[in-house]
């Protein structure tokens, strides 16, 4: 018998907090971007196999560990790793790390994943300050019955993506010198790689970049009344959009070349983050 979303959270938590204090900002690393992982002044590392009803991933490139400890002076809730639809997980699998980090007491949550350029201006090795995301994936992590204790039946999506929290990103981008652009991500199921048929329809639905994760994740924090701030490393161009074939080991490649400009970029967002997130 499959255990409840909420309990199976409760079990999570219970079994994490007496090993750190609480949280102030949650941190997911996406495909390549685990290297940030090592300037975190470890208070705590959990392996997500020792975390009851935890989901393991099975990528390349993603770690599969909880970290918390300071970054710049924040005491930061680290996913290093995530799991994914096409690994065969279901929806509320997918979400169950980001869940329990707002059950471990987040105020906000930065994601971050590896995508493919769509508009012109993203090309590999520029990053994407999400604003706004299609979930084509054609699953959320809110079906079925709802669970009140984990938010309401019908969350207004209307801001996904926090504003204050967005423009920090672009601002402090800007002092460091970071190759970024503002748009829309598109999260679809994979594993395969989109059609080049397939991403001019998602240029005409307004899609900057193209992906496989973070929509349900946002979804289900949203849900939950947590904050979300996200960002795209562009590491290869999507379908039809150069004459190269896409493959994965080309994402690990350009997130290695661009992990010290993004490692300096999201320390300094912990740094001044938290002026935004204490009322």
């Amino acid at each position: 018998m499959t255990t409840p979303a909420f309990e199976a959270l409760e079990a999570a938590a219970q079994f994490l907090r007496p090993r750190f204090p609480a949280p102030q900002l949650g941190l997911v690393l996406g495909s390549g971007l685990g290297h940030l992982a090592d300037q975190i002044e470890i208070v705590a590392r959990v392996p997500y196999g020792d975390i009851p009803l935890m989901p393991a991933p099975s990528v390349l490139g993603h770690g599969g560990e909880l970290l918390v400890g300071r970054l710049a002076g924040t005491l930061v809730a680290c996913l290093s790793g995530r799991v994914h639809l096409y690994e065969g997980h279901a929806p509320e699998r997918v979400v169950f790390g980001v869940r329990l980090l707002a059950r471990l007491g987040v105020e906000a949550v930065v994601l971050t994943n590896a995508a493919g350029g769509i508009a012109p201006q993203a090309g590999p090795g520029t990053f994407l300050v999400i604003g706004d995301h299609l979930n084509l994936t054609g699953q959320s992590p809110l079906a079925g019955p709802n669970d009140e204790r984990l938010g309401p039946r019908f969350p207004d999506m209307t801001v996904a993506y926090d504003a204050e929290l967005r423009e920090l990103l672009v601002t402090l981008g800007a002092e460091l010198g970071v190759p970024l652009q503002r748009g829309t991500y598109a999260g679809l199921l994979g594993p395969s790689y989109e059609t080049p048929a397939e991403i001019r329809m998602l240029e005409v639905m307004g899609a900057s970049a193209v992906g496989m994760s973070t929509v349900l994740e946002v979804v289900a924090l949203r849900h939950m009344g947590v904050r979300v701030a996200a960002v795209s490393c562009i590491t290869n161009w999507a379908a039809g959009k150069s004459a190269a074939l896409l493959s994965h080991a080309e994402v690990a490649e350009v997130a290695t070349r661009v992990k010290e400009q993004f490692g300096r970029w999201i320390v300094e967002f912990c740094r001044r983050s938290p002026a935004l997130l204490t009322p």
